[in-house]
């Protein structure tokens, strides 16, 4: 029996999308995975903590033409840019322009990866070389045995103790199959079988017993299966004859597959579009059981996908939508009990939920109810099949309701929406509870995006306050929130929670911004972080004449400085007086507290408007300055930010507009202002030093004197 499992994000909406460039490969070890972006960068990731360990990305101007591979042996990444330029590098660097470089002389399709055999590299000539042969000698000539020939599919797979590398290509309508051993130079050619008014669309295979099993997926929403043994004498093209493995057979529905994968030797999954008459085809997940031609399970996307799919450690990897997901599968020995849905289990298996944290749909939610009702029955031993069949038979009715209930508030009032959403999350079962709250969400933005007039403000800070959601369960909750420009509830969201994408927060980052004053007077904004430290009238009064910050004073700086700057002028931008509101430095505080990858944020950072970054920098200075009057360096008040914080931020938004800031005038000045600051800051540490020195030596001395020795020492403090 097969079945899918909850599902997460891995990876939020990039820059471009979902588009068809991206390319999953396994990374140098368990749970770890890197995505190849078509011209951009590869990112490592590790699965469980859904968060990138390491980023790389070529140089403007350059491409990244082919998927970036682990070297399963030397934990060395290797990629091809510019279809020609081989680059090699370990996970501690970071610039790979630095990183090994070899120009080859030929075009490279792909690079395949094997946990025992090495890399191998194929060119789209068809010559195929390891990666160890290829170094030896990198303008080598490649042989091109392929002519007019196009790739369409290739695989790299282990029998024995030797490569094998499997690739199909297209010519004129017809396709053959090519098997090379690339360290026994074993080159075999097949045609494969034509088939009438219908093409493959898809390939995968696997290799058992010495036979290479190919699945090839065609348009007429069929699988059908190639057998190629390896032991061949003959070099002559042979014709290679298919069987019709598996038929995409749903009583009234028509499935569309676009991808194919192989789970193990009974089970497939597809990824495709499945069709009902009189309804809009929706995209689907669904695995089958190939020994008994049966539906095991499936999985609707309604969100669409690019229609790529990735099978890793029991964890498929799709687009759906604009974020990369993950759902996590299980598959048990096929047998007819278990096509049928009827295997019985001799064990109780521990009670687990199915949640959808990313698109949590009202069909998905009936089935999580489902599965847990299903697990506690299971649960008592005594109960015999009979009254089992019959306790679920009236659960049955109880769980579909939550589902039905919020098919049927699609088209109902705001008044009747709101009072059964409320009375849904009060009834909500505790296992399935953040399951009805991501319902509650989803069904609240689809109405806002159907019915622009529509928007519950009170009802979603309502939920978000007193809920403990992610942005992985409720996607669409803070792009509504910034398309309504609802600062209190983007102020909630940055402060709650874990797992915002860095392109969100720069979007908070720059509404916050580029707010009026005015217009944030009369929006209700939590000022907790911001009231114990900025002073309301600091306008009103009079510019102190000397101010004493952690020991530093005004005298201490005109002696590293010898010109001076107008009263008007420091007064203005030495930090006194903050820069911003109170509504908005609240705002910008719940910027500073998200978390965040430097790697993904910087290139969002360098769009944000000179004037709109000028002004960020002074908040920060001014943050830091007020820290710097503390002697614990720690601002007063409620989710107030750190030292750390502030600086970090600080330092990214330089690096981010470091020309900007160096060629305008104002800026010149606040960076002016901002070196001499942190000079003096480090001249303050430096003396605190030679003090904790001094001390020291005078433990010292009072330890010998306490031992009864006697010395004369002299003590110079400078």
């Amino acid at each position: 029996m097969a079945a899918l499992c909850e599902s997460f994000t891995l990876r939020g909406p990039g820059p471009g999308g979902g588009g068809p460039g991206l390319c999953l490969e396994p990374g140098p070890g368990r749970d770890l995975v890197l995505l190849t972006e078509r011209g951009r960068a590869a990112t490592l990731f590790k699965i469980s903590d859904q968060k990138p360990l390491g980023c790389w990305s070529v140089k403007h101007g350059q491409i990244l033409t082919c998927p970036v591979v682990c070297n399963f042996e030397t934990h060395e990444y290797i990629a091809v840019h510019d279809d020609k330029v081989l680059r090699i590098w370990k996970n501690e660097d970071i610039n790979l322009d630095k990183a090994f470089k070899a120009t080859l002389s030929a075009d490279v399709y792909r690079i395949h990866s094997l946990p025992n055999g090495g890399p191998v590299v194929l060119f789209r000539g068809g010559g195929v070389r390891t990666l160890d042969v290829l170094l030896e000698a990198p303008q080598q000539e490649i042989e091109n045995i392929i002519s007019d020939e196009v790739i369409r599919w290739s695989g790299a797979f282990m029998e024995g103790q030797q490569p094998v590398l499997i690739f199909t290509t297209e010519k004129g309508g017809d396709f053959f199959v090519y098997v090379q051993k690339p360290k026994l130079s074993s080159l075999h050619k097949y045609k494969l079988e034509q088939q009438e008014a219908s093409k493959p669309l898809c390939f995968t295979a696997h290799i058992t017993n010495q036979t290479v099993t190919l699945l090839c997926l065609y348009s007429n929403d069929s699988v059908y299966q190639v057998l190629i043994p390896l032991q061949q004498d003959t070099e002559e093209e042979e014709i290679l004859s298919k069987s019709l493995l598996l038929n995409f057979s749903v009583p009234g529905t028509v499935l569309k597959g676009t991808s194919l994968v192989v789970l193990d030797k009974d089970h497939i999954a597809v990824l495709g579009s499945l069709a009902v008459p009189g309804k809009e085809p929706r995209e689907c997940l669904s695995i089958w059981n190939t020994k008994f031609q049966t539906l095991q399970t499936s999985k609707e996307l309604p969100l669409g996908t690019n229609g790529q799919l990735w099978c890793y450690e029991e964890n498929f990897f799709l687009i759906h939508g604009k974020v990369l997901t993950v759902i996590m599968y299980k598959c048990e020995t096929s047998s007819l009990a278990a096509a049928v849905g009827k295997l019985k289990d001799s064990q109780n298996p521990d009670v687990s939920s199915f949640v959808n944290w990313n698109t949590l749909e009202d069909e998905e939610l009936v089935v999580s109810f489902q599965s847990q009702e299903s697990v506690a029955l299971k649960a008592e031993s005594k109960m015999n099949l009979r009254s089992r069949r019959s306790t679920v038979a009236k659960i049955q009715p109880e769980a579909l309701s939550v589902g039905q209930l919020l098919l049927n508030l699609k088209d109902a009032s705001t008044y009747v929406l709101e009072t059964e959403l409320r009375q849904l999350m009060s009834k909500a079962p505790t296992p399935d509870l953040q399951a009805a709250i991501g319902c509650v969400v989803t069904a609240l933005t689809d109405r806002c995006k159907r019915n622009p007039k529509y928007y519950p403000q009170n009802f979603l800070l309502e939920i978000v306050e007193t809920r403990d959601l992610s942005y992985s369960l409720c996607p669409d909750l803070m792009a509504v929130a910034l398309e309504k420009k609802d600062m209190h509830l983007l102020q909630i969201c940055l402060e709650r929670f874990p797992d915002i994408p860095e392109e969100i927060t720069y979007a908070c980052l720059k509404t916050f911004l580029s707010i009026s004053e005015a217009h944030l007077q009369n929006i209700d904004v939590n000022l907790d972080s911001v009231i114990c430290y900025i002073d309301v009238e600091s306008d009103d009064k009079e510019v102190k004449t000397e101010i004493v910050e952690n020991g530093f004073s005004a005298e201490m700086d005109q002696d590293m400085y010898d010109t001076k700057i107008p009263k008007e002028a420091q007064s203005r931008s030495d930090g006194e007086s903050c820069p911003v509101g109170l509504q908005k430095a609240a705002l910008l505080n719940a910027v500073l507290h998200s978390a965040y990858t430097e790697t993904f944020l910087l290139p969002h950072l360098k769009n944000l408007p000179a004037q709109e970054a000028i002004l960020f920098l002074r908040y920060l200075y001014y943050l830091y300055v007020k820290c710097s009057e503390k002697v614990n360096t720690t601002l007063p008040g409620i989710r107030s930010p750190t030292i750390n914080q502030i600086m970090d931020w600080m330092c990214l938004l330089l690096d981010a507009h470091f020309t900007v800031m160096v060629m305008l005038p104002e800026a010149k000045e606040l960076l002016s202002n901002l070196h001499k600051f942190v000079r003096a800051q480090v001249r303050f540490y430096s003396e605190l030093n030679k003090i904790e020195g001094s001390l020291r030596e005078l433990q010292r001395l009072n330890h010998l004197r306490e031992s009864q020795t006697y010395s004369i020492e002299v003590l110079e403090i400078i």
